[in-house]
């Protein structure tokens, strides 16, 4: 099938040497982008009947950005002042970077890893005696509170944010030939907004075992599938899809 319209259902990249753009340029593509899934803060009351005591701990394990940000946002609604004394250990450099949004950025209190629990946990098994806050989503997934579990890594789990479907009814009469996930709740943000959704002749690509799993539990067909060996990334396994109906014109 001839591919000339893709919806990604991320934001749009910020910056302009996205690969999509260098994908839509060589193939004369339209590529929009929309979220199909968003981060919403629970409040203080809901938080505090988690009966999780910030206070109580010397250091923080932070995920995302969106772990930050919502760590310094509960810590204000409840009326906790962060102390300098506080120790953060981040899944990445990224994460720990954008840190300096909040705290000033100290080399000795702030450690990073490079992009998984595993690559951090020597640096947090350097620092046992600490008192670990991990702050995450309603979707954590099992393999980080299990590895910290395994490793004897004193932590508490506190639930600060939820993913939620976005509002697409404004996509309602719209068509793409391809659409493109990243997540089990990109899929289920668009059954939610169109719980009659008939994919026909429309592809789906997904990114990672768990959505390309959640596009088959859903009995849809899964087009477009990466990483692969020869397509680590989401557009160059788009790409190797067009090149394949290219060839077979």
């Amino acid at each position: 099938m001839s591919v000339k319209t893709i919806l990604v259902s991320q934001p749009k990249p910020e910056s302009e040497k996205s690969p999509y753009f260098d994908l839509a340029d060589k193939y004369k593509l339209k590529i929009d982008f929309r979220p199909f899934i968003h981060v919403e803060g629970i409040g203080a009351q809901e938080f505090r009947s988690q009966r999780v005591n910030i206070p109580e701990h010397t250091a923080i394990i932070l995920t995302s950005k969106n772990a930050v940000d919502h760590f310094f946002r509960i810590s204000e609604e409840t009326r906790f002042t962060v102390p300098d004394t506080m120790k953060y250990f981040c899944i990445s450099e990224a994460v720990a970077l954008y840190l300096q949004k909040y705290v000033t950025y100290r080399k000795r209190k702030i450690f990073f890893g490079k992009q998984t629990i595993d690559h951090l946990m020597d640096t947090l098994k350097k620092h046992k005696n600490e008192k670990f806050l991990l702050p995450c989503s309603d979707i954590l997934r099992d393999k980080i509170p299990e590895t910290l579990s395994d490793n004897k890594i004193n932590f508490t789990k506190a639930m600060l944010y939820r993913t939620v479907a976005s509002d697409l009814s404004d996509l309602e009469n719209v068509y793409y030939d391809m659409l493109v996930f990243f997540s089990p709740g990109g899929i289920e943000s668009l059954l939610k907004n169109f719980p009659d959704f008939k994919q026909n002749s429309t592809l789906i690509a997904a990114f990672g075992p768990t959505t390309a799993n959640a596009v088959v539990k859903n009995n849809m067909r899964l087009d477009v599938h990466a990483p692969q060996p020869n397509a680590p990334s989401m557009t160059a396994a788009i790409e190797n899809f067009i090149k394949i109906g290219t060839k077979k014109k």
